[in-house]
């Protein structure tokens, strides 16, 4: 058995505008971590803190249907061999975009729940950044 988080946020932003935050190195270290080359499906990658420069997290990208949806594998260092899912999915709503997030495979054991709840915690700040950096706040 494994946890799931589940997150939805609304982007005042066009699909294509989304995409670009998700995968190109610039635009994704202004929310996220960053990559040393663009995320495209069937590479792997490895993102490396803005500030720090280490490296973060690392796994490969399994599908990239631009501007629709983006899938990669997910690992960490608290993580040790375990690997997870992100998926993401980008819909058309009126005055822009719903950008939805699966991380899926997280280890339930009680004593790995921390990871989970730091995941989610995480998470959450990293959209509250995506939306500054989209939005120009």
């Amino acid at each position: 058995m494994t946890n799931t988080l589940n997150k939805t946020i609304y982007l005042k932003a066009t699909k294509a505008d989304v995409w670009a935050f998700l995968t190109d190195p610039e635009k994704l270290a202004m929310w996220f971590h960053k990559p040393k080359v663009a995320l495209a499906q069937s590479d792997a990658y490895a993102m490396y803190g803005t500030t720090s420069g280490d490296k973060l997290m690392w796994g490969d990208v399994v599908v990239a249907n631009p501007h629709d949806y983006l899938e990669y594998t997910f690992t960490i260092a608290p993580m040790g061999d375990a690997t997870s899912t992100v998926k993401w999915t980008l819909e058309d709503v009126a005055g822009g975009t719903r950008l939805s997030l699966v991380h899926e495979g997280l280890p339930a054991a009680e004593e790995a729940f921390g990871l989970t709840l730091a995941l989610d915690k995480g998470w959450e700040g990293h959209f509250a950044d995506l939306r500054k950096a989209l939005h120009g706040e």
